[in-house]
């Protein structure tokens, strides 16, 4: 088992991550400039389909629907471990848990290039299909980042987590400091932070504007027909890698403080 001085630097390392989340990249503040021209010339057969997002959200968050992972595929993360429950992911080092959510990453990412492409290919014709296969690669994603760190996905509690972790990838400078405050009182155990949480939940409608304008101006280039095979793959590719990244440091996060809490507990060794 780790030290608490160990535990301590990696704990750092996740709150510079979120540090570094206060800018954006050049061509993402660029991008955020034309979205409300570009809406005017969306079909509206394409503002109608993302809209959807809103009903398949609502679904996720209280059943998770059919985007829910079982925990029961734990041996496929570890397959060298003898892991079967996520009792057995709480005794593994911290380092065990992170190569098993960045080896899910990276196979996620191609999952999306692929897909990404596949229906790229197909120019505006296959692009309402690709919006709701690329929001289920996302919440599949997040959900068994949350398995490789001890977390159930069933918990309703962690679906919302999962939500606003898509609201955090998606949202600007000022926005995403606010849901870190937010996704910081996951795993409080004051209840009136946690009501907190729940109560700004009810305004989850903004997940599905702040996904619309992410995605939707590089979805245009989809649109081309054979070429949009090529923006397809790393338009996908490029939104996974985001979400993946997110969860693998926030939720690397909650299970270091979750370690350090259980230490704080135990008597010191003489």
């Amino acid at each position: 088992m780790e030290t608490k001085e160990f535990l301590r630097n990696e704990l750092k390392k996740c709150e510079d991550w979120e540090k570094e989340q206060g800018d954006l990249w050049f061509w993402e503040k660029l991008g955020r400039l034309p979205f409300k021209l570009i809406d005017k010339f969306t079909p509206e057969f394409i503002h109608k389909k993302i809209g959807v997002i809103l009903d398949e959200l609502g679904t996720y968050i209280q059943s998770g629907g059919r985007y829910l992972s079982s925990v029961s595929s734990l041996s496929n993360y570890y397959p060298n471990h003898n892991i079967y429950t996520l009792k057995d992911v709480e005794s593994l080092p911290i380092s065990i848990m992170d190569n098993a959510a960045e080896r899910l990453s990276s196979n996620r990412k191609r999952a999306a290039a692929l897909q990404g492409a596949s229906t790229g290919v197909g120019g505006v014709f296959t692009l309402t299909i690709d919006i709701p296969l690329l929001l289920g690669i996302q919440l599949k994603t997040l959900q068994d980042i949350a398995i490789c760190y001890g977390f159930d996905p069933a918990d309703k509690k962690e679906r919302m987590f999962i939500v606003k972790i898509l609201q955090f990838v998606s949202s600007d400078i000022v926005g995403k400091k606010a849901i870190l405050h937010q996704l910081s009182l996951f795993g409080s155990n004051a209840d009136e932070p946690k009501r907190e949480v729940v109560s700004e939940l009810q305004g989850w409608r903004e997940v599905v504007f702040s996904y619309r304008d992410q995605i939707g101006w590089k979805k245009l280039f989809q649109m081309i027909p054979i070429a949009g095979l090529l923006f397809g793959a790393f338009i996908n590719r490029s939104a996974v890698n985001d979400i993946a990244e997110a969860g693998r440091m926030l939720y690397r996060k909650r299970a270091i403080l979750a370690r350090l809490h259980q230490d704080e507990k135990k008597p010191e060794s003489i």
